[in-house]
């Protein structure tokens, strides 16, 4: 039954293809905390519903199949499964609009090109290759993996039926010989001219003001460019929970009494017991782990490992003997020496030689055991006869990912690798190259380096706020609270001696919030009904403190609002009104005169073409050089608004390409720009959809 298993597994393939994958999801009972009973859909795709139900399964279950250990909010897990949502509707629609089909042949493609079914043993006949017999006798004998089977069908079908879409688009899209000609042609004509240019920067960004209206003017004329979502502008304010130096001086005033013997009263025999302080106990693990917020451990521990700023001291500490106290990432430490180990840490470089049935992902060749041992064999004689090529040897042959780093594996403690290549690298000294077989493959290894390390007891209490300062801090966080409900806000902040953070602009599925991140309580509060501008409120974060916010602006749906607009508009209409004021002028009968009212000298361009127009001093400027180009020889041309200044050219040559019989290597230059188009078809589908996005009134 584990090949029903891995088939069960996320496959991938629609990950490869366009950057969603379709899960065979298991439902689950519980709903979201703080789901709104009255809706029943998470959303729509040209006014075609997703169901709540059906999304938050989906949700459930990304979270909970997170791979490499890495941890996913509920809220990262619907951005997910939200956008392959999305996907899915708008390509299904395609596909029924052009009445795409596909049949068993295509599924079973698509079934073949996954690694769980195309390369698994099961469905293999005796000269490898992927039987579609056995592959269907497997499932008759194993019924109960029928109703897996369909799910996943389901989503080869789709996958299938993307393969021809995606075939479709890309035979869309060809390359004519015009446009090889035309590509030719800016390549090879050039102009040489001669120029007067002046920059914006010559007019001070403060002699130009630019309103607020004229921003949303400008905007206005490209709606689709500067559309916005709805979203809530706040201030806020943050007071840290965070220890006094009264807490400080209490922490290290009790790591300092640890190294002092102690009396304490013993309940079961009814006396005082003296207990021996750190210098002198004898059980120091027990000792360590009796008074210290971080275990007792008991491993060897290399200088460059150690606390930097106390490496040297903890290192060259005598057997029996204390450092500190001393602070270390927001503890208060005291260490002592239980002896120093040489050789505990080694360092080594290795190429690994894999032959097939290892398990081993990305092998550089297919190779048997004989034929890796006989490799491997060579290398190793290689290796032995020059050790300064061992790093090319293993960038060029190794099948490990370290072959990047030229098989380095840095410094490694006893027991981190299997047996035998840990007891060849720590049985031998520097230096010393040899091979050994581990389960992965035959393995030429370099011992590289050897460190000394050294065992600490070490005892860390941290330094952490006292429910007295939390109190203190509670109380002036309320107390900014209230009184921010009907005082002004940046006012109360200055007198209370508090800084306003910048104003944090959020959407409605946002999580993260200014400086304290994933905190999605104080969005959602930002958009709740009874949330209006003006409205405070205090939000307590656990090991963090607290966030006093207040909601400053309400931006709707639509026109972006001016204060995000202005950052992307502002420096296009100065430039504007600056090129007026240089246009003004800019007048003259020739190229000097106009360079000397302008207090600029003329300057040449020699050979520019219409694929590279640079000019010189200036930059990327193509509307100065297209207009070279156009312009006769000798006339002055009407000032030209460039990207970085207004300029005046008189244009000297022209010099038009020698004509050619064909451009077929220019068309293949441009094919890979025009391929490269056809991925581009999702994002134009999401731009011309409706899509209702109702995720924040669930999560």
């Amino acid at each position: 039954m584990a090949v029903l298993s891995k088939i069960r597994k996320r496959s991938g393939l629609l990950l490869l293809a366009i950057g969603f994958a379709l899960l065979a999801f298991v439902v689950q009972d519980l709903f979201s905390s703080g789901m709104k009973s009255f809706s029943k859909e998470v959303g729509s795709v040209n006014g075609k519903d997703i169901s709540f139900e059906e999304f938050r399964v989906k949700v459930a279950n990304t979270e909970k199949n997170q791979q490499n250990g890495q941890s996913m909010t509920a809220l990262q897990a619907s951005n997910q499964v939200w956008n392959q949502e999305v996907n899915v509707a708008l390509l299904t629609a395609e596909f029924e609009k052009l009445g795409l089909r596909v049949g068993e042949k295509h599924i079973i493609e698509v079934f073949k090109a996954d690694p769980n079914i195309g390369q698994n043993q099961l469905f293999l006949n005796a000269a490898g290759k992927f039987d579609l017999n056995k592959f269907k006798e497997y499932f008759k004998s194993n019924p109960e993996g029928i109703q897996m089977l369909k799910e996943r069908e389901k989503d080869a079908e789709l996958n299938a039926k993307y393969q021809i879409y995606n075939s479709l688009v890309k035979g869309a899209m060809f390359t004519t010989d015009a446009e090889g000609k035309m590509k030719y042609e800016a390549e090879t004509n050039k102009v040489t001219f001669d120029f007067v240019a002046v920059p914006f920067s010559s007019i001070k960004d403060s002699d130009v003001k630019i309103t607020d209206d004229e921003i949303v003017a400008y905007m206005k004329t490209k709606e689709k460019k500067f559309k916005s979502e709805e979203s809530r502008e706040l201030d806020y304010v943050l007071i840290e929970e965070k220890p006094s130096a009264q807490d400080e001086a209490e922490i290290k005033k009790n790591v300092d009494a640890l190294l002092l013997p102690s009396v304490r009263y013993n309940s079961e025999t009814g006396k005082n017991d003296t207990i021996p302080g750190f210098q002198s106990v004898t059980n120091n693990a027990e000792f360590v782990n009796m008074n210290s917020d971080i275990p007792f451990d008991s491993t060897y521990v290399a200088k460059q490992d150690l606390p930097a700023e106390n490496a040297e001291q903890l290192f060259n500490l005598a057997t029996g003997a204390i450092y500190g106290p001393y602070m270390y990432n927001n503890y208060y430490c005291i260490s002592k020496s239980l002896g120093r180990k040489a050789g505990a840490k080694s360092k080594a470089s290795h190429i690994l030689i894999s032959w097939e049935g290892t398990q081993v992902p990305n092998k550089k060749e297919k190779r048997t055991k004989e034929q890796a041992k006989a490799k491997a064999e060579g290398l190793l004689a290689q290796a032995l006869a020059n050790p300064s090529m061992f790093m090319i040897l293993a960038m060029s042959n190794s099948d490990d990912s370290s072959a990047q780093q030229g098989g380095d594996l840095g410094y490694f403690a006893p027991g981190q690798m299997v047996k035998p290549f840990n007891d060849f690298v720590f049985n031998n000294p520097i230096g010393k190259i040899g091979l050994v077989e581990t389960e992965f493959g035959y393995h030429i290894i370099n011992v590289t380096d050897k460190q000394d390390a050294v065992k600490l007891a070490t005892i860390a209490q941290k330094i952490e706020p006292s429910e007295a300062t939390n109190d203190k801090t509670y109380t002036q966080a309320t107390k900014f609270e209230m009184d921010a409900a009907t005082k002004d806000f940046a006012a109360l902040a200055k007198t209370m001696k508090l800084t306003v953070n910048p104003s944090v602009r959020v959407k409605a599925i946002d999580e993260n919030f200014g400086s304290v991140n994933n905190q999605r309580q104080i969005v959602k509060w930002a958009f709740e009904s009874g949330t209006k501008i003006g409205s405070v409120k205090r939000f307590e974060i656990v090991n963090v403190g607290h966030v006093i916010a207040k909601l400053k602006k309400i931006n709707e749906k639509g026109l972006m609002a001016v204060e995000e607009g202005r950052p992307q508009v502002e420096p296009i209409l100065k430039n504007k009104k600056k090129a007026e004021k240089i246009k003004a002028k800019m007048n003259g009968t020739s190229l000097a005169t106009i360079a000397a009212s302008n207090k600029v000298t003329v300057q040449n361009a020699l050979d520019l073409t219409i694929e590279n127009p640079s000019v010189p001093g200036a930059g990327f400027e193509p509307k100065v050089v297209g207009t070279a180009f156009s312009s006769k020889a000798g006339q002055v041309s009407k000032p030209i608004e460039g990207n970085s200044g207004v300029y005046v050219i008189a244009t000297k040559v022209v010099t038009k390409a020698p004509k050619i019989a064909k451009y077929t290597d220019y068309v293949a230059k441009l094919k890979p720009q025009v391929v490269g188009n056809a991925g581009r078809f999702m994002q134009a589908l999401k731009n011309d959809a409706d899509i209702q996005d109702n995720r924040a009134d669930f999560y």
